[in-house]
């Protein structure tokens, strides 16, 4: 006789799982005197008395939901639990931040973010995820529900419920450097984004037209790939030094051997590879009867690559153009090494002082800025692609 196991979900249950063990196993706070001094862990048990202990309560009708067969819209239930949970633990966490310092906003002593929280929160996500696509195979639908389960918790931060945790007392300390820095990083973003795609569409295009070059450009372009970031800004210091020094015009306009000049040069190289291949794979993708039916129509070359070609191809190009955004905004945190700027500068200032919650105001928006380039560049493909159908 088969032995029926009576688990339903055990992805559900293993996330479940894993979170209960993360919430006692790692400390959910830290908590210190000032930020020169370590922290003090504390851990979610401590946290539970009295109504906080209602915190649970999602994570029991979560394990409950384990050994049930959901359908359809049931499957909503969860995710709105995991929604729950991660507001709770984020409201809990500014709550407790704000009851250590005793509601005082000027006080020096930091509570941080423990791996606990960031293990619970991140596992909050991944359940909600997985309840999301057993839901729906919708794409747009996706990408909406996932990015809604952050609303509670941009809700609590517009509130001030926050205010406690060091994370916003970094932020409101260097409120007008953070925001330089997120328009530097935005700036190297569309400063890469834009000239990358000038040159990586006309070298795609004469590969693809030209079969002899393919072989040849590709290869430069793996090389320039393999060379590390740190080694690429150090080789185009010199050379961008002496021009500058040659030409003292070039100099005034922020071309130099360090600043964002080379940082820019060195991250559209890099950008080259996934573009061109991008490029290429969208335009081989075309069949060529649907070419030469376009011919047999009477359109000339121009009109068969604007009107037939680059409709076809042009999911699989902002494909290419989406990895080479998400590259670009990981890639930019090192320019800040080389005197660019951006949220890296943030990082690397809170990595030299040990202060772990200024390096996560500079980690953090990094991490979303990445999300949410992502989203609109999938969300573009996916319109694309259903407007063909």
């Amino acid at each position: 006789m088969a032995h029926h196991s009576p688990v339903k979900n055990r992805v559900l249950l293993t996330l479940v799982f894993l979170l209960l063990l993360s919430g006692s196993g790692l400390a959910f706070l830290s908590h210190a005197p000032n930020r020169l001094v370590s922290g003090q862990g504390i851990s979610l048990a401590s946290l539970l008395h009295g109504y906080t202990f209602f915190v649970l309560l999602p994570v029991i009708l979560l394990v409950v939901s384990a050994f049930l067969t959901l359908f359809g819209r049931s499957h909503l239930l969860v995710m709105l639990l995991a929604e729950i949970l991660l507001a709770a633990l984020v409201w809990l966490a500014g709550y407790t931040a704000v009851q250590l310092t005793g509601g005082n906003e000027d006080s020096i002593a930091r509570t941080s973010l423990g791996g606990g929280f960031w293990a619970a929160a991140a596992l909050c996500l991944l359940i909600a995820s997985d309840a999301i696509s057993r839901f729906t195979r919708n794409h747009t639908l996706r990408i909406l529900l996932n990015i809604q389960m952050l609303i509670p918790v941009v809700l609590l931060l517009f509130y001030g419920q926050l205010s406690g945790l060091s994370l916003l007392k970094e932020y409101d300390n260097r409120s007008d450097v953070f925001n330089d820095a997120l328009w530097q990083h935005l700036g190297i973003l569309f400063g890469t984004l834009v000239p990358a795609v000038l040159i990586g569409l006309p070298v795609g295009l004469l590969c693809h037209r030209h079969v002899r070059w393919r072989g040849p450009v590709l290869s430069v372009l793996n090389i320039i790939q393999t060379v590390p970031s740190i080694a690429l800004f150090g080789l185009l210091l010199a050379p961008l030094a002496g021009l500058a020094k040659a030409l003292p015009w070039l100099g005034e306009h922020g071309i130099s051997g360090i600043g964002l000049a080379p940082a820019i040069i060195a991250l559209v190289l890099y950008s080259l590879l996934p573009l061109v291949r991008g490029v290429i794979a969208g335009l081989d993708s075309v069949p060529e009867a649907v070419i030469e039916s376009a011919r047999g129509m009477g359109m000339n070359r121009g009109q068969v690559f604007f009107r037939v070609q680059m409709p076809i191809a042009l999911p699989v190009i902002l494909t290419g153009i989406r990895i080479v955004a998400v590259q670009t905004v990981g890639m930019a945190m090192v320019a800040a090494l080389i005197g660019a700027g951006g949220l890296g500068a943030i990082m690397f200032q809170g990595l030299l002082s040990s202060a772990l919650d200024l390096v996560l105001l500079g980690v953090i928006p990094a991490v979303l800025m990445a999300v949410v380039v992502d989203s609109i560049f999938k969300f573009a493909v996916l319109i694309l692609e259903t407007s063909r159908r």
